[in-house]
């Protein structure tokens, strides 16, 4: 067991610890519940849904990077599949507060890069932010995911956000977690930047149609991608570098062994990530950064 779960890990009912213990031990935890797991767990221990993201919620926080306010949140994100997938929030030393990562953001982009197609609930252990409840807005039905908080009864992303703006009002109807694929190829045989221009593919850009993608390769040689999530209200859109850095975060690998990063977006882009992409990098202790363009 990894050991920033060891806190976590002693606040568990003995019950609950005997049927988790196989599935964290794992040395490749990837930070999330299969359906099935989820229904073994549940029969074994005798708890509902709410009950076991609650429980599993500590865990979540345990992902937390927080050079800055020391302060942890957990979020587990349930999609419609069954699966549930942690996030949590994270924080960049050196580098503007607009890079950072909220925990709900972390939770509904694991879903998304996970192919998760619809939530329909997310449990936190404190109160979602006006951001992160404009970033859930952009998910189908988003309205009716269920939030659930410690102490209070759930409640719709509706009811946190009543009269809300969103995709709708922009006649958009193609959302965040819907399948998409713009077309952008490319002949080389470039490792990363193949990678860095599928995830261009499947980003979700449809205000600004700046679609870009990212490809990081880490110090061991492992390779996480990284798409664009764009938002109605704009600031709470995610950047491509952020969704990667999420992946090597939940897969309990170092943001800070990155080696290598390829950058891909359009030209001529009304939105253009690169600057601030190639300074969070560089303060994250990468050095070979390059930026290329689709077609």
């Amino acid at each position: 067991m990894h050991s920033r779960f060891k806190a976590a890990w002693a606040e568990l009912p003995e019950k609950l610890q005997a049927v988790l213990k196989p599935i964290i031990d794992q040395p490749n935890f990837p930070a999330m519940l299969t359906a099935e797991q989820v229904k073994q767990i549940k029969v074994e221990c005798g708890c509902n849904d709410s009950e076991l993201a609650f429980s599993l919620l500590p865990f979540a926080a345990a992902y937390a990077i927080t050079p800055i306010s020391h302060f942890y949140v957990g979020a587990i994100a349930c999609g419609e599949s069954g699966n549930l997938y942690f996030g949590a929030n994270m924080e960049f030393s050196h580098v503007s507060m607009g890079q950072v990562i909220h925990a709900e953001q972390c939770a509904v982009t694991h879903a998304w890069l996970k192919g998760e197609k619809k939530l329909t609930s997310v449990t936190v252990n404190y109160t979602p932010c006006g951001h992160c409840r404009q970033f859930m807005n952009e998910l189908r039905d988003g309205g009716k995911i269920m939030i659930h908080l410690p102490e209070r009864q759930p409640a719709t992303l509706h009811d946190y956000l009543p009269d809300s703006f969103g995709p709708s009002d922009l006649d958009i109807t193609t959302l965040l977690m819907d399948a998409v694929d713009h077309g952008f190829t490319t002949q080389s045989r470039d490792r990363l930047l193949s990678a860095a221009i599928e995830a261009a593919n499947q980003s979700h850009a449809p205000y600004s149609n700046s679609q870009s993608g990212i490809a990081l390769q880490l110090k061991d040689g492992s390779l996480f991608t990284g798409r664009y999530a764009e938002n109605a209200a704009f600031n709470p859109s995610l950047p491509p570098l952020q969704a990667a850095l999420i992946m090597i975060n939940l897969a309990s690998k170092d943001i800070h062994a990155i080696e290598q990063a390829t950058f891909v977006e359009k030209q001529d882009a009304i939105i253009n990530h690169w600057s601030v992409t190639e300074n969070t990098l560089k303060a994250l202790g990468c050095k070979q950064v390059e930026l290329a363009y689709l077609d």
